[in-house]
C-alpha cells in the first residue's frame, strides 16, 4: 500500500522539477511512512511513498526493467501475483524480488496494456516507458485505489490524492460548479470529475495512455452480466461458499501483522469467519462504539468475536467532534459528506495500534442486494400503475402531518412521481432537488438528480434490482464507500482489503437471479444461507444497521457552536457557494426539532471547512497534520 505521484512533460516542454515532485510526494507521507523513492529524467518524474506489506526487504519503488527503459510506481496489492509470476517465469522472465510490483512490471513487458486485465487486486499503477515516451496509468476494476490527474496541454500530472496536485506551481484552484451541485445532492463528487475544473479522476477499470502531449482513455474490463451463475439454489450455495473462501484466502498474503474490522453485521462477520478457517492463530478484530446506544454495535461484534474465537479489541469513543471534523477534511481531499467516515477513521486508528493491514466487509451490499434502499425502490416500482394515486396520497398526508413524519411522506410522494433513474437516485441523494436548489441559490427545483455519469442505454436493459445495483457500482461504491475506506485507513497508515470485491465473486453474485439476492423483504438471501454454515442464527437475523454516528445530537450539542459561527461568518457569506439564508434555515429547523437536517448540515459544514483548508490557505505540509 502506497501513494504515487508523477509529472510527464509534453515533447519540447519544460522538464519536471525534482523539488516539485518531492513536495507532491511529501504531501501524502501518511499513505506510506516506511519508504519513499523518486525517478526523474529529461521528460518524466514518478515517485512513491511506501507502506511495506509484502517483500519488506526488496520491494522498493520506483522499480525499473533491467535495461532501464521502463519504470513503475504502484499503489495497492495484487492477490494473484504468485500465479502470474509462475506464468511469466515459464515464458522466460527472471525475477530479482518477491514483490507484486515486479510482477506488474514484467507483465507489462510481456503483454503491454493487456496485463491490467490479468490482475486480480486493488491498484493505481503508473508505468513510464522510455522506449515509446509514453505514460500508462491504470486503476482497478471497482476503484478501490484512487488516482487523480491533470492534463494542461504542457504536461500530465497525477497523484493518489488531490492535495499533491496542489503542490504544482501555478495550480489553478478553480471550482467546477457541476461538481458542487453533485456534491450538495449526493454528498460526494462523482467520477470522472473532481471538485477542481482542471482535474479528473481516472475511472475504475480504465487505463490512460499519455504520449506526445495527448492522452487517451481505454476501458479494460466491464462487469459481465450474462445471467448464468448456477442452475439451482443448492448448487449456487456451494459455488458461493467456494468463491467467498477463495476471495478471503487470497487476501491473507502479508509479511506484516493483520486483522479485520468487525461490526457484528453479516458482511464483516462472514469475512472474519473465513479468515479464522485459514489461520492457525486467532484473528485480531477491531470494533468501536459510541456512548449513545443507538450507534453502538459493540455487543453484536463481541458476540461474533466470541463465537469465532478472535482476539477482539474494542473501544467506546467520545471524540472531540469539532477537532475530528477539521482533521478529516484534510485527509478526505474533496468535499465529502458521508458522516460514517468518522467511525471508519476511529476504528482504523484503533486497528493501527496492533496491525498494519485489515480485511473489511465492503462491497457486500452492492454485490448481494443488501441495501435497504434497494428494498424501498423495489416496493415503489412494484406499485406500477398505482404510483400516481399513491404519490398524491403520500404528498397530501405529508402536508398535514408535522415534523419529520410529514417530511418523509412528502419525499415518498415525490419519488412515486419520478421516472427511472430519478426514482432510484432520489432515495440515494442526501438532499432533494428543491433543497439543493435553495442551498445553491437557484430559481426553482431541479427536475433531475444530475451529476452521475450513467450509461442509460445499458441500464434500460436491466431489471429493477440490477439497475439500482449498476448505478451504485458506477458511482456510490467508488466515489463514496471506497473513498471513505481508502482515505480513513491511509490517514492512519493502515491498508484495507475488501474480499467481497473480488471481481470473480462480484460477477457471480450479480448474475444470480434477483430472487436469490432479495427474498421475503430482505436482501442477501443466498449469502445468509451460506453464512449459516459458519455463523450463529442471531447474526443472520440481525437487522441491517449503518455505520452511523449521533449526528443529529452533535448538531444540537458539540457541533452547534461551530455550525452557528460558520454560517454567520463573513467568509461563508462572501464565498457565494451556498445561499446563507437557506443554510441558516436548515440549522434553525434542526435546532427547533422541526426536522432532522443533520445530514444536510454536514454537507454544508464539510464544504465550507474544505474551502477554508484548500482554497483560503496554502496546502499545509502533511507532517503538520496530526
Amino acid at each position: 500500500m502506497c501513494g504515487i505521484v508523477g509529472i510527464v512533460s509534453a515533447p519540447g516542454r519544460r522538464p519536471p522539477s525534482a523539488t516539485v515532485g518531492q513536495a507532491m510526494n511529501d504531501a501524502i507521507r501518511h499513505r506510506g511512512p516506511d519508504d519513499q523513492g523518486l525517478h526523474i529524467d529529461e521528460q518524466a518524474l514518478i515517485a512513491m511513498r511506501r507502506l511495506a506489506i509484502i517483500d519488506l526487504a526488496s520491494g522498493h519503488q520506483p522499480m525499473q526493467s533491467e535495461d532501464g527503459a521502463v519504470h513503475i510506481v504502484f499503489n495497492g496489492e495484487i492477490y494473484n501475483y504468485r500465479e502470474l509470476r509462475a506464468q511469466l517465469v515459464a515464458r522466460g522472465h527472471r525475477f530479482a524480488t518477491q514483490s507484486d510490483t515486479e510482477v506488474i512490471l514484467r507483465g507489462y513487458l510481456e503483454y503491454g496494456a493487456a496485463c491490467f486485465e490479468k490482475l486480480n487486486g486493488m491498484y493505481a499503477i503508473a508505468l513510464w516507458d522510455r522506449r515509446t515516451r509514453s505514460l500508462l496509468l491504470a486503476r482497478d476494476r471497482f476503484g478501490e485505489k484512487p488516482l487523480f490527474y491533470q492534463d494542461d496541454g504542457e504536461r500530465l500530472v497525477f497523484a493518489s490524492e488531490l492535495k499533491s496536485l496542489i503542490e504544482m506551481p501555478g495550480f489553478a484552484r478553480t471550482i467546477d460548479p457541476a461538481a458542487v451541485r453533485a456534491y450538495v445532492t449526493f454528498g460526494y463528487v462523482p467520477n470522472p470529475g473532481s471538485i477542481f475544473a482542471n482535474v479528473r479522476k481516472l475511472p475504475p477499470a480504465h487505463y490512460l495512455v499519455y504520449r506526445d502531449g495527448r492522452s487517451e482513455l481505454h476501458r479494460y474490463w466491464s462487469l459481465a452480466r450474462n445471467g448464468v451463475s448456477a442452475t439451482d439454489e443448492r448448487e449456487a450455495e456451494d459455488l458461493l461458499a467456494t468463491k467467498l473462501d477463495e476471495a478471503v484466502s487470497s487476501r491473507l498474503v502479508s509479511d506484516v501483522p493483520f486483522g479485520a474490522f468487525l461490526s457484528g453485521g453479516l458482511d464483516s462477520s462472514v469475512v472474519v469467519a473465513l479468515m479464522s478457517r485459514h489461520l492457525s492463530q486467532p484473528v485480531q478484530t477491531f470494533s468501536i462504539g459510541f456512548r449513545e446506544q443507538a450507534y453502538n454495535e459493540l455487543s453484536d461484534a463481541r458476540r461474533v468475536a466470541r463465537h469465532l474465537g478472535t482476539e477482539h479489541h474494542e473501544l467506546v469513543v467520545e471524540p472531540d467532534a469539532v477537532a475530528l471534523l477539521q482533521q478529516l477534511v484534510w485527509y478526505l481531499d474533496e468535499p465529502f459528506a458521508d458522516a460514517s467516515a468518522v467511525p471508519t477513521f476511529l476504528v482504523a486508528q484503533l486497528a493501527r495500534t496492533k496491525v498494519k493491514m485489515v480485511l473489511t466487509g465492503d462491497g457486500g451490499d452492492e454485490a448481494f442486494g443488501g441495501y435497504d434502499r434497494y428494498l424501498r425502490f423495489l416496493k415503489l416500482q412494484g406499485l406500477g400503475a398505482a404510483r400516481p394515486l399513491a404519490s398524491l396520497a403520500a404528498r397530501t398526508a405529508g402536508s398535514i402531518l408535522p415534523g419529520a413524519n410529514g417530511y418523509r411522506l412528502r419525499r415518498i410522494g415525490e419519488r412515486l412521481r419520478q421516472e427511472f433513474p430519478d426514482s432510484y437516485l432520489s432515495g440515494v441523494a442526501l438532499t432533494s432537488p428543491d433543497l439543493s436548489a435553495a442551498l445553491l441559490g437557484e430559481a426553482g427545483g431541479r427536475n433531475r438528480y444530475e451529476g452521475l455519469h450513467l450509461d442509460t442505454a445499458a441500464l434500460a436493459r436491466l431489471g429493477d434490482l440490477d439497475r439500482a445495483v449498476a448505478i451504485d457500482f458506477a458511482s456510490y461504491l467508488p466515489d463514496d464507500i471506497l473513498v471513505k475506506l481508502d482515505r480513513m485507513a491511509m490517514a492512519n497508515s493502515l491498508e484495507g482489503r475488501s474480499p467481497l470485491l473480488d471481481h470473480r465473486l462480484v460477477e457471480f453474485a450479480v448474475n444470480l437471479p434477483p430472487s436469490l439476492r432479495v427474498r421475503g423483504g430482505r436482501g442477501k438471501h443466498l449469502l445468509r444461507r451460506v453464512a449459516a454454515r459458519w455463523l450463529p442464527p442471531d447474526v443472520l437475523a440481525k437487522p441491517k444497521q449503518g455505520f452511523g454516528i449521533p449526528l443529529a445530537e452533535w448538531f444540537r450539542g458539540p457541533l452547534r457552536e461551530l455550525a452557528e459561527d460558520t454560517l454567520a461568518s463573513r467568509a461563508f457569506r462572501e464565498r457565494g457557494m451556498l445561499d446563507p439564508g437557506a443554510a441558516r434555515h436548515c440549522l434553525d429547523r434542526h435546532l427547533a426539532h422541526a426536522a432532522d437536517m443533520s445530514e444536510t448540515l454536514w454537507v454544508i459544514l464539510s464544504l465550507e471547512l474544505w474551502c477554508r483548508r484548500f482554497l483560503d490557505a496554502p496546502a499545509p505540509a502533511a507532517t503538520t497534520v496530526a
